[in-house]
């Protein structure tokens, strides 16, 4: 491993020693800011970035060039977390921590399977219900995962009815005096207004939007009620949306109703996905953000990180920086002229694929920093710099119960494979830039620390020789005996100009692409158990490829059976974007008009196989985090394809038939298992997506566009996030 470069994109890349590389590079971003200005270079990261390397990617762009142009792929599955918990509680950071797993009686899992793209974390759930029979597992999921078939009780959501489920239930909780009135009035504020906006909604068009039936959510109400310590868990299922801010924000409103919050066994707890996601929003990875949780519209922020680094009044620019999407869209457009991409493989992960490969080859400079070559990404580079991985380098990150981890060195890394601090410290030195003479990584460490001295994530007692002893600190750790902090809010006050927690009426909104007569269908993405992210290590795995070696779509037997199709066969997926051409699985557990497609797999592994050439690049207005959970299709066999005779072998878990259904009140005893529907004619049955059975209506039968939307199927520059 060592690094390649090419002058000229028709010629082909040619090995280089790092200096050779890092002069050449440094060149180019010199000549493209002397003439396009600071904001024609960006840098976008990876959750999987160390916390060292995002400090210095930080120091390096908004610090000393002068953009505020750094994201990272956390944009496309933990920002509308970090906007809700700001919004709602005042600063980022997840309030609870592993250990109430073991102290709650009511866990609920929030659009997260949990069992699958969660499955160390979910082995304490199911341990705990092991040994504690009376807890209590809820899922809420339009398809019924294996996390579903744990539960106790599954809710079988519309796609894109949370909001309006939530706020059914809120309105329960109201109406039969389950609010921890004390904590409302002594630790909130908005109560009053988040009240009067529930009851006078419309009820029989929020249990509608829903998609759940009126037993069911009353059922779900009663248990949230019941319980004495309840834990929610949650993930992409609300975050990847358009309004993913407002399901934050929903879901926090019931714990703050309730007095869930500020004590064990109880809060909500988002799950995040990247091993250092959490250590990346610290770091001010994130546009909008700076080192130690603040931000780059903030005035005082920006003066106090200059100040601290050494800079001049105003180099730390006011000028919001580029997202993810919006990143690729100024590619595309000219106004960006280089990239540089670190750990992560956008060619696969960010939506609508099409835009991103047509952004990459307008870009005058493209920078592949990664262990792993070739990648959908790296493919497209003109410059490749090798990295060692998190064995063959000294690191630290923070995962998602704010636990931050030393983790040592312990093999060397391949050929010149350099450490991802190290390539930022020695390019900010070719660059001409001071700060960058660092040595090893704990004197990078030890100077970010600082930074986050009296925030809310403070870590200046976590000094690099204590963490190399300790292993691991939760923070706020402010000082050097400062044993760390297992929970956020014992003492009841939240980081706010009042000290007190917010309430946030969110009514529903549909999201920014519908189904209609041509795309009748509505595709949501997600995670399997086999792989992870974009493959670029499970590919090369052959037990995990032998488990899981190609891309499908998951469709419920009446969907398949109404367009022709039977398991196993070769079908066309289509969107108004692009079309796929995968093998068809049953599932009988998905709500009818659903699609399943994994989003794993990319070009490498064959064409038309990549789900997102078929997601819409929406974005949200605040957090502007791409909506992968929804968009229109439809599904045909495949033209040309082999049609099999139908198979009716063994039903395997995920694909067996639901039981009939039986909803029964708060008084159910607690071996009891509620499944997953509405029996025919109760309000709100599992909607039929087509519009067949009349009864209700999913979230894909919104009225038309979004507010401003040009089109269907239009990529559109914001969505539905309001504060």
């Amino acid at each position: 491993m060592m690094p390649q470069l090419r002058t000229h994109r028709e010629k082909e890349r040619r090995p280089v020693g790092w200096a050779e590389a890092l002069k050449w590079v440094s060149g180019r971003f010199h000549e493209i800011i002397g003439k396009h200005g600071p904001d024609a270079v960006a840098f976008y990261g990876s959750g999987q970035f160390d916390s060292e390397a995002g400090y210095l990617a930080v120091k390096l762009f908004k610090g000393s060039i002068g953009t505020n142009n750094t994201d990272s792929n956390s944009r496309l599955c933990m920002a509308a977390a970090v906007a809700g918990y700001r919004t709602s509680l005042g600063a980022d950071g997840p309030p609870t921590c592993y250990a109430d797993i073991n102290l709650s009686d009511c866990m609920v899992v929030w659009g997260s399977n949990m069992a699958e793209a969660f499955p160390v974390t979910f082995d304490r759930v199911r341990a705990r219900l092991k040994a504690n029979p009376e807890v209590d597992l809820i899922v809420v999921d339009p398809r019924r995962t294996n996390t579903a078939e744990v539960a106790k009780l599954h809710v079988p959501v519309a796609p894109g009815g949370d909001i309006p489920l939530m706020n059914a239930v809120g309105r329960l909780l109201i109406e039969r005096d389950a609010v921890d009135r004390r904590f409302v009035e002594d630790h909130t504020e908005g109560f009053e207004a988040y009240r009067d906006f529930l009851l006078q909604a419309d009820w029989r068009e929020m249990v509608e939007a829903s998609g759940v039936s009126e037993a069911l959510v009353r059922t779900l109400a009663a248990r949230i009620a019941g319980a004495r310590r309840w834990l929610t868990f949650y993930c992409q299922g609300l975050n990847q949306s358009t309004i993913g801010m407002w399901k934050n924000n929903s879901v926090i409103n019931l714990h703050l109703l309730t007095g869930q919050i500020g004590k064990s066994g109880a809060g909500p707890f988002s799950l995040t996905g990247q091993p250092n996601a959490m250590g990346g929003r610290e770091v001010g990875l994130l546009a909008q953000a700076l080192p130690g949780y603040r931000f780059t519209e903030d005035p005082g922020h920006r003066a106090e990180v200059e100040d601290y680094w050494g800079r001049a009044e105003g180099t730390i620019s006011a000028r919001p920086g580029l997202t993810a999407v919006e990143m690729f869209r100024a590619l595309e457009s000219g106004r960006l002229k280089a990239v540089w991409i670190a750990g992560t493989n956008p060619a696969v992960s960010l939506p609508d694929l099409h835009h991103v490969r047509r952004a990459l080859a307008k870009a005058e400079l493209v920078v592949v920093q990664d262990p792993y070559h070739p990648t959908e990404t790296s493919r497209l580079a003109d410059v490749l710099l090798p990295t060692s991985q998190w064995a063959e380098t000294t690191f630290t990150s923070t995962n998602s119960e704010r636990l931050v981890s030393y983790s040592e060195q312990v093999i060397n890394p391949p050929g010149l494979a350099w450490p991802d601090w190290q390539i930022i410290a020695r390019f900010g030195e070719a660059m001409g830039y001071p700060g960058f003479d660092f040595q090893d990584s704990s004197q990078v460490w030890d100077e970010f620390i600082e930074l986050t001295a009296g925030r809310p994530c403070d870590m200046s007692g976590m000094a690099s020789a204590r963490l190399r002893a300790s292993r691991h600190l939760q923070w706020p750790c402010p000082n050097a005996d400062h044993p760390g902090t297992e929970r956020l809010y014992l003492d009841r006050k939240f980081p706010t100009p009042n000290g007190r927690a917010r309430f946030h009426p969110r009514p529903h909104q549909p999201p920014r692409e519908t189904t209609d007569h041509e795309f009748p269908l509505v595709l949501t993405t997600g995670r399997i158990y086999t792989h992870w992210h974009t493959m670029t290590r499970t590919g090369k795995s052959p037990k995990l490829l032998q488990r899981e070696p190609s891309a499908y779509v998951e469709v419920h037997p009446d969907d398949a059976a109404s367009v022709g199709l039977v398991a196993g066969q070769l079908a066309e997926l289509t969107s108004r974007r692009g079309t796929l051409r995968l093998p068809v699985r049953f599932n009988p557990g998905l709500s009818r008009g659903l699609v399943f497609v994994p989003f794993h797999w990319g070009d490498q592994y064959g064409e038309q196989t990549a789900a997102n050439y078929l997601t819409i690049s929406a974005i949200g207005r605040i957090a502007k985090q791409p909506e992968f959970k929804f968009c229109a299709v439809r599904l045909a066999p495949a033209p040309d394809a082999h049609q099999p005779e139908p198979v009716y072998g063994r039903t395997v878990r995920s694909e067996r038939p639901l039981k009939p259904v039986v909803v029964k009140t708060e008084q159910m005893t607690s071996k009891s298992v509620e499944t997953v529907g509405a029996p025919d004619g109760a309000i709100g049955a599992i909607p039929d997506l087509h519009g067949r059975s009349g009864q209700t209506r999913g979230r894909g039968h919104g009225p038309g566009l979004g507010p401003g939307e040009p089109g269907a199927g239009v990529a559109v520059q914001s969505g539905d996030d309001h504060v």
